[in-house]
Formats: structure tokens, sequence, C-alpha cells
């Protein structure tokens, strides 16, 4: 992987990997430990990584992002398809998402959607769900230096089959992905499979341009109050007073 890593990755993971070589055992010779990127990730921005038995809900998911908690699968893909699996497995979560949230403006644009999930109707949990899922897992952006495209969705980082489909100059008879701007309110509407490689990708002009556009979007969403979370205590707290809703009377 490092090689097409060092060739499609944005700036941002190629520096947290190597932080994560230096402090997390990321490396040829052993297993990198959840519990030790972990702590090193909630010594660096904040954000932990708590592991769990399988899927969780879209809710109970963005949920956890908005307390800076990224659940976590312990579970590795059948070695029959290493290309690509459906299911996000460890080498998705180590290799794709943990060197991101090494990286504050990335944490921040990902407690964004799970602040915004807090008290969301189901119908905008789904919509948040899709954003991040062509952001968090398929994001693309441009290099600042040279204007190529590159890859910071996990999806495509833990892929180095998929990776070099978005990134990559592809051969004859190739279907080509299509690529739009990042837009939220866009991405909010699009469904997308979950069996085979994407055929849209959304491309941010920088991933400070995508933390911006996710949160006006978060911001213009209807909601019965707005989150904020408290770093010193790690909760968050609602701009108005809420009426409980009695569960058992329904």
């Amino acid at each position: 992987m490092e090689p097409m890593l060092e060739k499609y990755a944005c700036k941002e993971y190629l520096q947290a990997l190597d932080l994560m070589k230096k402090h997390c055992d990321y490396n040829r010779d052993t297993i990198p430990q959840q519990k030790d990127i972990s702590n090193f990730l909630k010594s660096r921005t904040s954000f932990r990584m708590r592991p769990v038995a399988g899927l969780l809900s879209s809710r109970n998911f963005l949920n956890g992002l908005a307390f800076r908690t990224f659940f976590c699968t312990q579970y590795i893909r059948h070695h029959s398809s290493p290309l690509y699996t459906p299911e996000p497995d460890i080498c998705h979560e180590l290799l794709g998402h943990a060197p991101m949230f090494a990286n504050r403006d990335f944490c921040d644009f990902s407690q964004e959607i799970g602040l915004a999930s807090l008290g969301a109707s189901d119908e905008e949990i789904d919509k948040l769900a899709r954003c991040y899922w062509f952001s968090v897992e398929f994001g693309l952006c441009r290099d600042g230096d040279n204007d190529q495209i590159k890859a910071y969705g996990a999806g495509l980082l833990s892929s180095f089959g998929e990776l070099e489909y978005a990134c990559g100059e592809l051969n004859d008879g190739v279907e080509i992905p299509k690529i739009e701007p990042w837009d939220p309110y866009r991405a909010s509407m699009q469904d997308f499979p979950i069996t085979t490689y994407q055929p849209l990708y959304f491309l941010a002009d920088s991933l400070q341009d995508a933390k911006i556009k996710m949160r006006e979007y978060c911001e213009d969403l209807k909601r019965p109050f707005f989150a904020q979370y408290n770093f010193q205590t790690q909760t968050a707290f609602i701009d108005r007073p809420v009426k409980r809703r009695d569960i058992t009377a329904v």
C-alpha cells in the first residue's frame, strides 16, 4: 500500500501516517494495537477509538462522533477478497480512518457531522450518513501544491484497488468514475452502492473547504436544538431547553 499512498493520499494523511509509524508501531514487523492508537489520538486531537463487536445504526454511530469517539470494528476481511470489503474491518479502520484522526481539521469536520446528528430526525440522519459516506469514507480533495486529486476518505485509503480507480490513470475499457465538486446538499440526496467501487466521488478544494461547507450545511438543518461540545468536560450541551418525550406513553 505504501507506494500507492505516497502517490494518491492527501498530504494530511501522509503527515499523520508518519506520526503513526513513530508512535503507534505502524510498520511491517508489528501489529498496531488499537489501545495504543486510541491513546495517541486522544493525546493529539482528543479523538478516541472505541471497539465494537459489529455494525451500529447510523444514528448511534454518528452520535459517537459528536463526542469525538469513533466506533471501531475488530474483525478482518476474508483473504479471498483483499482488494475490497463491503463492511468495515480492522484494516479499514486502522489504515484508513486512524491516521486522519491525528489531523485536527479532519477531527473537527467529523465532529460537525456528529453534533448535527444529535436530535436530528430519521430523515436528517439519512442525509448526514450520506454526507459522511461521500466525505469521511470516500472523499477526494485537491492538493494545494500541484492541484492533483488526492484521497482523504478511509474507504479509498484502505483499498489499493479503489484508490487507484478513483485517483489514478485508468486503463482502456475501465469505466471512469464521475467526480463532482463537494456539495453536502447534493451529497445528502445521493444514493450509493456498498458492494462495488463508487461510481461517483465528491472533490473538495481542501479539507478546510470540506469542513466549512459541511458546517454551513449542518447549520441549515431544521433541528430542535443546536449542540456544542465542551472539551474540558467532554460533554455536549444544547442552546435551548428541551422537553423529554415519554416514550412509554406511545
